[in-house]
């Protein structure tokens, strides 16, 4: 499988030049983080290089301040590493959260209740969907 993606990413001059800014971004990923501490590699991310200018991106306002403090430090490093950069652009990478989804209301029916929806569903045919909905309505709920 991995073939034949390297082959249809081989063919082409459009395709080439993707896979080769592709690798040029996976080199350069690896070299900010070498030459960051954990936590600050792990919070921040290469997201592209045009002519001399690099742009990476940042989990958060405190990241991408130090980001901004140690770019000429981390241009620097890019050039000893064989990739020449004059500037460092950092971007705040907005993460969009999305809330946990609720859990389902508990349903709570009194005893009288259950007894009196229990025996309305057994008077349904037995392949009703309404009488397959009632059964599941009442194993759900809670007695109150």
């Amino acid at each position: 499988m991995t073939q034949l993606i390297q082959r249809f990413l081989g063919s082409g001059d459009a395709l080439a030049r993707l896979r080769d800014h592709a690798a040029r971004l996976r080199k350069l990923q690896a070299v900010l983080e070498q030459h960051l501490p954990p936590a600050l590699a792990s919070a921040c991310a290469v997201a592209n290089v045009k002519n001399d200018t690099l742009v990476l991106l940042a989990h958060g306002g405190a990241v991408a301040a130090r980001l901004k403090q140690m770019a000429p430090t981390l241009a620097e490093q890019f050039g000893a590493a064989g990739v020449p950069i004059r500037t460092i652009q950092v971007k705040v990478q907005v993460i969009e959260e999305r809330e946990a989804p609720r859990p389902a209301p508990g349903r709570t029916l009194s005893d009288a209740g259950r007894r009196s929806l229990a025996d309305f569903s057994s008077s349904l045919p037995a392949d009703s969907p309404l009488r397959e909905s009632l059964e599941r309505l009442i194993d759900r709920s809670r007695a109150g």
